[in-house]
């Protein structure tokens, strides 16, 4: 009996197959460097999420379980992310929750319908979505959220307290509105923990490789910027006592023991509302994620399975709702991190969760003291990096269409807000998608030299023939583009008006469709109106059937379809005197 094989399986199953003491020993070296970045950034992150500290730290333990278990991906840290935090809070701010109990609610509702959402296209099998997004248009995104981020994250180095949830512009105008309310000992502690956190990931790590220390333990003192500085500025808020002479404000209690399980009562009425923001978290979890995972993998000449990836993402967010918390993703930052630590399975990240335990169960006290501010500029640091200048002067370069989709997507998400952004972005997508299918790549060419080669008349020294015009045609041909192509036929034929013969090159052609064929049966048919006999030359085979199966070659003769286009040259030419080689 046959067995029909599961479209999803267990990828942590394979890697202990062949699981050793050295590679434990590694996974727990980067496991704990991880945590060390991830303890205070995921306290960030929450708190860019408009949720309380604490609830960053749940979100890093049971979806880092269910990922650890279904994930195709050796090193993608998952847990909160910057880019799903800030959309998340703009999600919310437009339902106006009354209460924090109500936006937590809310954001856990998030959190289950994303991976819902993930799982219902893990299902349909949706991995390679991503494909229909180009690079430009999510630069253009990352780079303009990464500055929404930022702008969010201000108030906390000012010590101002403003509104959650607003645009680019609002927040910044509101901040131009606060600069006569700014605690100028916050900003001091937030500029002088941006200043830390500079130091420990440019300066110091160079510093500690001259050491020559063990491989660990130079990774777990390079990556412990983040905790130190936040340890520092507890230390000296809680001894100066800050918060209440100088009004420094701080993370507060945070409640010891672990997040409790529990259900999501069901309300379509207000899943109804969150539907559109939790499918744009969703999709934006799933691109950043497997952005992430398939550039760490190709480091080792390995892959991972978009559509596993979809079920581990989604399985993840929503042990992320019965947590009780809010939804998640692949972090870029973290994901580094466990790479260059030596991460070798995803039970890295597994004792990155059980790291966060320790530190709910032991040390959660020790963060009472954490100013926001040092909290706002972790987050700012993080983020910088997301601002990719390069990309866009390297699209301005190679093909400006990608520049202008790129700079579209980055004003959208700054004038307006990130789930219009994406919006835009998505459309940019597509309409350069079906832009570029509608105007496929065509040239006139010649010979070169005495040689049976052809190539493109405006690139090259080439012999042509007044008389024989060929023309290649560098796409399949359907209904979106074949207006186009008769379109460029038609003007080489007026450009060259002793043109007797239209060689169209089919050498690039792997299709054509009933449009087309149809089409192309009118074209022979103006071609002939004006004294011109059309031809084809390197027909492909499955091309040749479908054109076998209507009534086109019929209709082509005296039109011939030539094996090469060297033997459609010297045919047509044979009885007439070659022009002399041009140059262009």
């Amino acid at each position: 009996m046959q067995h029909r094989k599961l479209p999803w399986s267990l990828p942590l199953g394979r890697w202990l197959k062949e699981y050793s003491a050295d590679t434990f020993v590694r996974d727990c070296v980067a496991g704990v460097v991880v945590s060390i970045v991830m303890v205070p950034q995921c306290m960030g992150y929450a708190l860019l999420a408009g949720m309380p500290a604490v609830y960053g730290l749940y979100c890093a333990i049971i979806p880092a379980f269910l990922y650890a278990l279904l994930g195709s991906s050796r090193s993608l840290s998952v847990g909160p992310a910057a880019l799903i935090s800030i959309m998340l809070a703009s999600s919310i701010a437009v339902l106006d929750p009354q209460s924090e109990t109500q936006y937590i609610h809310y954001a856990v509702n998030i959190s289950l319908l994303a991976g819902l959402f993930l799982l219902a296209m893990s299902v349909l099998r949706l991995g390679n979505l991503t494909n229909y997004i180009s690079v430009p248009v999510i630069s253009g995104f990352t780079s303009a959220a990464a500055l929404t981020i930022m702008a969010s994250q201000l108030k906390h180095m000012m010590g101002v307290d403003i509104e959650q949830g607003l645009d680019f512009g609002h927040t910044l105008l509101v901040l131009f509105q606060s600069v006569g309310q700014v605690n100028m000992t916050t900003a001091l502690i937030g500029v002088l923990a941006c200043v830390g956190l500079w130091f420990f990931k440019s300066p110091f790590p160079v510093f500690i490789r001259r050491l020559k220390l063990p491989s660990w333990l130079e990774q777990a003192l390079s990556k412990s910027g983040p905790m130190v500085v936040v340890l520092v500025s507890a230390v000296l808020v809680a001894t100066l006592h800050l918060s209440t002479k100088a009004g420094v404000s701080v993370v507060g209690d945070i409640p010891a023991g672990l997040p409790s399980l529990s259900g999501v009562s069901v309300d379509l009425v207000l899943w109804k509302q969150l539907a559109m923001p939790s499918f744009l978290i969703a999709l934006m979890c799933f691109i950043t994620s497997i952005a992430v995972s398939s550039s760490l993998a190709s480091k080792r000449r390995e892959r991972v399975d978009s559509n596993q990836e979809l079920l581990a993402l989604g399985a993840a967010n929503l042990g992320a709702a019965f947590s009780g918390t809010f939804a998640l993703a692949g972090s870029l930052s973290r994901s580094a991190v466990n790479d260059a630590a030596g991460a070798e399975t995803p039970i890295a990240s597994v004792i990155s969760a059980v790291c966060i335990v320790m530190t709910l169960l032991f040390l959660s006290s020790a963060f009472h003291f954490l100013p926001l501010a040092v909290l706002g500029a972790i987050v700012i640091m993080s983020v910088f990096s997301m601002i990719d200048v390069r990309q866009f002067v390297r699209c301005w370069r190679l093909n400006r269409a990608d520049a202008y989709s790129l700079l579209a997507t980055f004003f959208a998400v700054l004038i307006f807000d990130i789930e219009i952004g994406i919006g835009v972005g998505i459309v940019l997508s597509v309409v350069l998608l079906l832009h570029r299918a509608s105007h496929p790549h065509m040239a006139v060419v010649g010979r070169v030299g005495d040689s049976a080669h052809f190539r493109n008349v405006e690139r090259h020294d080439v012999v042509t023939a007044n008389s024989v015009v060929a023309i290649r045609v560098d796409e399949s041909i359907y209904f979106s583009n074949v207006q186009f192509v008769e379109d460029f036929i038609l003007e080489q034929c007026a450009s060259h008006p002793s043109a007797r013969h239209i060689v169209l090159i089919f050498s690039s052609v792997s299709f054509v469709d009933t449009t087309a064929v149809d089409a192309l049966q009118r074209l022979i048919e103006k071609l002939r109106d004006n004294d011109i006999t059309l031809h084809l030359a390197e027909v492909k085979g499955p091309v040749m059937d479908q054109l076998q199966k209507s009534t086109f070659l019929s209709l082509l003769e005296p039109g011939q379809v030539f094996f090469t286009t060297d033997e459609a040259m010297r045919t047509l030419t044979a009885s007439r005197q070659k022009a002399p080689p041009r140059k262009t």
